[in-house]
């Protein structure tokens, strides 16, 4: 960013999770605040990774560029705040390439389908709640089954995490096309088939672990696993919602945090965790600025019109700008009039 001629404003002490002192910025030529109020304040552009926080709803102002993940679709209350600011809202997850593929989103999708594995696996442990399967098994066991719904960046992660440990794992996909691809590069241990509410029904009595890892682009999930379905499950077994910043994709889903990562329903482990790849920061840090950093820079560098109008990937990141909801998916989710942001450049 300095490269390009661009200011850069770090708050102290923000990159120390993730393994980044303050001096490594000032090295960089960053100059360091002590609050956020004075990032808004001063700031043409504000960076984020989560979606800004209640506390810095007043702060916001009118015309300044939010780049951030927003996950507006399942934040009516946000939603709300930043139309009535006036700002110009480009969210990391609607960004969109010409092949369809969300190059902002693929990095913790990557991130977030290997750690769905390892949560699941861990959670499965008797003394965490689980059902006591290993999923890999050993000589002689049945290693455990895993079905991982969406055949997506963070399916074919999950799926490559869990047949790297010997599970028995199941994919499903609507996509024929998207599940040809995976039967190439899958190992034996990975079975692919069509998603149906039936096929999800039968394999879902069989699962030791269950990932959610459906997308709609800027949608709310769709809920695809009932609280009826539950009851025919194994006790003990473990459902991983990866969807959950969209919402979930299961009916008994709700935010959790890695403080308090699980809870229980019908005797099913629920894992929840919205911001997976928190908790895994030096990888995620260094993976998601890999993504981020051309945009950023391009918007910095010719403004949000300019970048816009020249770049249709950063005009599909158009999610709320200057008190219009811009995305269609956010609007058609929270019953909002939807503003093509065409009409605003």
């Amino acid at each position: 960013m300095r490269q390009n001629g661009n200011t850069v404003l770090v708050e102290k002490n923000a990159g120390t999770g993730s393994g980044l002192g303050n001096a490594a910025y000032i090295e960089a030529g960053a100059e360091l605040v002590d609050t956020p109020r004075e990032i808004y304040d001063r700031a043409d552009m504000v960076m984020h990774v989560k979606e800004p926080q209640p506390s810095e709803y007043e702060l916001i102002r009118e015309n300044q560029i939010v780049f951030t993940y927003l996950h507006l679709a399942a934040a009516e209350e946000l939603t709300h705040i930043l139309t009535m600011t006036g700002s110009v809202n480009i969210a990391y997850e609607t960004i969109r390439k010409a092949d369809g593929s969300l190059p902002l989103l693929t990095p913790m999708s990557e991130v977030a389908g290997r750690m769905a594995i390892q949560q699941g696996a861990k959670y499965l442990e008797m003394a965490q709640g689980g059902d006591g399967v290993l999923l890999g098994g050993v000589p002689g066991v049945d290693p455990g089954t895993v079905l991982i719904i969406g055949g997506g960046v963070v399916g074919i992660n999950a799926a490559k995490m869990a047949c790297g440990l010997g599970a028995k794992v199941y994919v499903l996909d609507t996509n024929l096309d998207r599940l040809r691809y995976l039967s190439d590069v899958m190992p034996s241990n990975c079975f692919l088939l069509m998603s149906s509410p039936a096929a999800t029904r039968d394999l879902i009595t069989r699962a030791d672990v269950v990932v959610g890892a459906v997308l709609i682009p800027g949608a709310k999930a769709p809920k695809l696993v009932t609280r009826d379905m539950l009851k025919t499950m194994k006790k003990g077994s473990v459902l991983v919602d990866v969807a959950i910043d969209q919402g979930g994709c299961f009916e008994t889903s709700r935010p959790t945090t890695h403080s308090h990562p699980i809870y229980t329903v019908d005797g099913i482990v629920h894992y929840c965790v919205a911001n997976m790849p928190g908790a895994v920061p030096r990888t995620s840090t260094i993976a998601l600025t890999n993504a981020t950093l051309p945009y950023a820079v391009e918007i910095a560098n010719k403004g949000w019109k300019k970048a816009m109008k020249e770049n249709p990937e950063i005009k599909l990141g158009a999610n709320v700008v200057r008190s219009k909801v811009t995305c269609k998916g956010v609007a058609d989710a929270l019953g909002l009039e939807y503003v093509p942001v065409d009409s605003l450049l």
